[in-house]
């Protein structure tokens, strides 16, 4: 029995120090789990993304799709002056891959790639050295490009002025599809009715990769954006844009997007269409909810 007094003796002796150990355990235990918490939160900046369409002088054309240069130019002087700074999608992708954005980017697009987008929003771009995201339809800069025609009211850019564009590193150029833009019978790159999942996926497959082809041809880069026709999809048609190696799609969905550093955030973009006859004012700040 006298061989156990010593043991306990140390125990009680050394108790309170134990006691202090394992409090101090206990506090680096919550910091370090405090700690991967917030390593657990990618960090993240709120991205708002405006779409706009044709660009007009004739007033009895503008509407839900088309807006007037005066507009797009009171847009862009009102973001300067809230001091947002216009952005790339390359600059997105960079983000996710460590570099920074600056403290209110923000993304002006134009879908379907009009000659007027050239004739005015080019110029302002320029004027106010501002940067855009262009995404035209295929089929329509090699027709126009073909024909020579230039028309404001309903002829699409060249592919030479899309070069043009693109190489003043102010607009960048997406994929918005080859010749699925219609409405008629599936809306833009929706399944046909009694289309199987492999023959939609071949069809989809094809259109949206010779867009790929011939904008590379014609500007030397390959887009790294899908663009989808009217925002409208099908099951499956995700899986099969991401499958082709697009790094981000826009959408139709109006709402402001968290980007953080996970490539996964660029996928879906929300975007908020700016129709003619509001203020730019009352455009950003009641309907997109811009400070």
């Amino acid at each position: 029995m006298g061989t156990l007094k010593k043991p306990y003796a140390l125990v009680r002796l050394n108790r309170p120090l134990l006691l202090g150990l394992l409090a101090i355990l206990s506090l680096l235990g919550a910091l370090a789990a405090m700690t991967a918490r917030a390593v657990s939160v990618p960090e993240g900046v709120d991205l708002p993304v405006v779409m706009y369409h044709a660009v007009l002088k004739d007033e009895a054309r503008h509407g839900q799709y088309v807006i007037s240069p005066a507009e797009l130019e009171n847009d862009l002087l009102y973001l300067k002056r809230q001091g947002y700074t216009t952005i790339l999608a390359q600059d997105l992708i960079a983000y996710t891959q460590g570099a920074d954005l600056p403290e209110k980017p923000i993304l002006i697009t134009f879908d379907d790639g009009y000659y007027n987008n050239y004739l005015y929003a080019f110029e302002l771009a320029k004027k106010h050295h501002c940067k855009f995201v262009l995404s035209p339809i295929g089929r329509w800069a090699d027709y126009y490009s073909e024909t020579g025609e230039t028309n404001a009211y309903y002829t699409h850019a060249t592919w030479d002025q899309l070069k043009e564009m693109a190489d003043s590193g102010l607009v960048e150029i997406q994929n918005h599809s080859y010749d699925l833009h219609r409405t008629s019978g599936p809306v833009g790159v929706q399944r046909r009715q009694g289309e199987s999942g492999v023959q939609y996926q071949a069809r989809l497959t094809a259109d949206v990769m010779k867009a790929q082809q011939v904008i590379e041809d014609h500007l030397g880069q390959a887009p790294a954006v899908f663009v989808y026709p009217f925002g409208a999809v099908s099951q499956g048609t995700t899986e099969i844009i991401r499958g082709l190696g697009f790094s981000a799609t826009f959408s139709c969905r109006e709402r402001i997007n968290r980007v953080t550093r996970d490539p996964e955030s660029l996928y879906d973009l929300g975007r908020f269409l700016r129709p003619s006859g509001v203020s730019s004012q009352t455009f950003f700040e009641q309907q997109m909810k811009l400070s």
